[in-house]
């Protein structure tokens, strides 16, 4: 069996010829990440004002 001699990187860079990447540094995977980083956040705010009017 043949084993790659290649890691798994976390995010590929646009002038590296690899396949074996999760991430890539281009428009939708910025777009996606700000997406669910600011569905994150208002998550959380909205956990801590729901938290805020109902101990009152």
């Amino acid at each position: 069996m043949k084993q790659d001699s290649e890691k798994t990187k976390f995010v590929k860079e646009p002038e590296e010829d690899t396949r074996e990447y999760i991430l890539q540094k281009n428009k939708k995977t910025k777009l996606g990440a700000t997406i669910v980083i600011a569905f994150l956040v208002l998550l959380i705010i909205g956990i801590i004002v729901s938290n805020v009017f109902f101990t009152n």
